[in-house]
């Protein structure tokens, strides 16, 4: 297939160039002409065939009827596991009904829309299913957004009843939802009955909304239903999903990768594993997916780099890993496939908009140095178009942008009817009738070989450890600050390829602007992932000619500390000294003091997770990543780790290991500067 492909794109290509010049005959050029048709209608052909993903699934069924014919199958089989606790099929069926019940007498029915606060717990899946029971829809959210974020998702879906957990209710805005502490209202529930609900939810009904970054600045929640559910996890062919797999939960529910891991689980009778609600430290999650053999993992594009680096031993046991939600490294896929065997590494893509998968690719050894890695084809039940600015079909090389139609398709956006008509739009191919597509705003194009290459944005979005990131949303809220007069946020890659986001501050004079000011600013309205983790002050912004900001005149962030309201401080200990050196390496900040907070130096999830791996490999101490949250300053650090001086090692060998530090950060200085 691929050899008929690539003389065939070379043969129109020839064509398309001899047509272009003087023909020695018209009969020559009428040959042409027929032969270049006949090339175009054979591209096409191949091109339909690549489309061509329908099988047999239960595209009538509802998410919850599913899991109860699972559980007539398999009763008894362990549905979660949590913190050692496990819930069976018939139990957990038992409690979701319990609850479905409950929220039924509240009102909840067909489409009624319920919150979800809950942090992962067993009582989060039960909470999930029983909405779905109840008929209704779930709204995630994220118990770690600022309460404005959480009060405009409110707000904008209305909803009535809100679900989640005792410890979390004073973290939740002012709203007029009826709340339900799973925890603490649980005796009250369990008095309803375990019998299966009635209800007429059909595949067509809501099942969740979840928000994403917009680029207006305003949130906006993507309205999915039971049909692309389960056209993503019931008899695909991107992955195996069987009662075979130990699924392992680690994305949080606002995140649509949990959608993956939650039903493409349960809905086959597989094992969940619930991920404990902190952030894994590499050496739990090695623990974990050691200690229930888990055989199925999903992990963001930089979580999956930063575990080839630090730790990737611990995912020698998988037998298929799902990475994506940015474009994935070759030197780490190439190391991946060198090092560990008997896993199928698979990079997904896919937005919100259609469902978590869209394109996914099975990697395969050996890479080319100089090689992308794919996007791969539409999974079942699922057509992908590459498109011109005319709505047209572009060639097999050619770029073009990504529409996305079949069964994963979202309904639209909830309450937001101008912004569904603008990028859910209606297109007929060859006079058939009109199909409904998706419209990406990624720039892609065919491989000879069928598979698709993705090629960048056609906007200012990006994406951020997973999550899809409208820069004008960040931009938006950073122009609210009294002292900014202009703004800019670009998404940068530092050297190990990984993007961070930067923001260019034009203050007002004499305002008495500083960076902690506006990052403290930042908190209160933004997830964490969408604050900047750079911050460079200007006296203007690089324009063009035609005076819009020159973007590729903006300077790299400085190495240097950023502007805190404390003073520096410098280390006085070896220890402290050790600490600082692994802080300004992974942080890129020459000097770190001891009184410095961590996330006030930019630090993300991500680089937490490699100072805890760097502290293991310098001292030998296993450091939860929670503790670096607890602990975020050098002095603080230093201290807790002096509380435990039975895995403290010796003065000696903490000199020489700032030593080397101090000797390696000099070297990466002098080849910086060309010394």
């Amino acid at each position: 297939m691929k050899i008929i492909t690539n003389s065939l794109v070379q043969n129109k290509n020839e064509l398309l160039m001899n047509n272009g010049q003087s023909s020695s005959s018209e009969n020559n050029l009428e040959r042409d002409n027929l032969t270049l048709s006949i090339l175009k209608e054979s591209e096409n052909n191949l091109l339909i065939e690549w489309n061509n993903t329908q099988s047999d699934y239960p595209q009538q069924a509802s998410i919850h009827q599913l899991f109860e014919a699972q559980v007539e199958k398999t009763p008894d089989a362990i549905a979660l596991i949590f913190n050692n606790q496990p819930l069976t099929y018939r139990d957990l069926n038992s409690r979701a009904n319990q609850l479905a019940q409950h929220l039924q007498s509240l009102g909840v029915g067909t489409e009624i829309l319920v919150g979800i606060c809950i942090e992962r717990s067993l009582e989060m899946v039960v909470a999930l299913l029983a909405i779905l029971k109840a008929g209704g829809a779930y709204i995630p959210l994220d118990p770690g957004y600022p309460q404005e974020r959480l009060a405009f998702m409110l707000s904008d879906t209305q909803v009535s009843v809100l679900l989640t957990q005792k410890e979390l209710v004073p973290k939740l805005p002012t709203h007029t939802a009826f709340v339900i502490c799973l925890d603490a209202d649980w005796n009250t529930i369990a008095l309803n009955k375990k019998e299966n609900l009635s209800t007429s939810v059909t595949a067509d009904n809501l099942a969740y909304v979840m928000y994403t970054s917009g680029s207006t600045g305003i949130p906006k929640g993507v309205s999915v239903i039971h049909r692309g559910v389960v056209r993503l996890v019931k008899e695909t062919n991107y992955a195996h999903l069987t009662s075979e797999e130990v699924i392992l939960q680690l994305a949080p529910i606002s995140f649509d990768a949990s959608t993956f891991e939650i039903w493409g689980c349960l809905l086959n009778g597989g094992l969940l594993v619930i991920y404990p609600p902190n952030t894994p430290s590499l050496e739990e999650l090695w623990q974990i997916i050691q200690q229930y053999q888990v055989t199925t993992l999903w992990l963001t594009a930089g979580l999956f780099h930063l575990i080839v680096d630090e730790k990737i031993d611990a995912l020698k046991s998988l037998r298929q890993l799902l990475a994506g939600g940015d474009v994935l490294s070759v030197p780490h896929v190439q190391k991946f496939l060198q090092t560990v065997e008997n896993c199928q590494l698979i990079n997904g893509y896919g937005p919100t908009e259609n469902t978590t998968f869209t394109c996914c690719h099975h990697i395969k050894a050996p890479l080319k140095p100089d090689a992308s890695i794919p996007i791969g084809r539409p999974i079942a039940n699922t057509q992908v178009y590459i498109l011109d600015q005319n709505l047209q079909s572009v060639s097999i090389g050619e770029t073009g942008e990504l529409y996305i139609g079949g069964d994963g398709l979202a309904r639209g956006y909830f309450n937001r009817p101008d912004l569904t008509a603008e990028k859910f739009i209606s297109h007929s191919f060859d006079n058939n009738l009109a199909t409904r597509l998706y419209k990406t705003g990624d720039l892609a194009r065919y491989l000879p070989d069928g598979n698709i290459e993705f090629l960048g944005r056609i906007d200012n979005q990006v994406k951020i450890r997973g999550f899809r990131i409208e820069l004008g949303e960040i931009e938006r809220e950073i122009a609210q600050h009294p002292d900014v007069r202009e703004i800019v946020v670009l998404a940068r890659q530092d050297e190990a390829a990984e993007k961070q986001l930067t923001a260019y501050i034009v203050p007002h004079y004499n305002s008495g602007y500083t960076h902690n000011k506006l990052r403290d600013f930042l908190q209160q309205r933004l997830p964490n992932y969408m604050v900047p983790s750079a911050f460079v002050m200007l006296e203007s912004l690089p324009l063009t000619a035609n005076g819009k900001v020159n973007r590729h005149k903006l300077p790299a962030p400085s190495r240097e500390r950023p502007q805190l309201e404390q003073a520096y401080i410098s280390p006085q200990t070896d220890l402290e000294r050790l600490l600082a050196g692994i802080l300004s390496e992974l942080l890129k900040i020459d000097r770190v003091g001891i009184d410095d907070n961590f996330f006030d130096l930019g630090a993300t999830s991500i680089s937490i997770l490699q100072v805890a791996a760097r502290i293991k490999q310098e001292l030998g101490i296993e450091l939860p990543a929670v503790k670096l949250f607890q602990y975020s300053t050098i002095g603080s650090l230093a201290n807790y780790l002096d509380s435990n001086q039975n895995s403290q090692p010796s003065s000696d060998k903490l000199q020489n290991r700032a030593q080397r530090q101090q000797a390696a950060r000099a070297r990466r200085r002098n080849h910086q500067q060309g010394v």
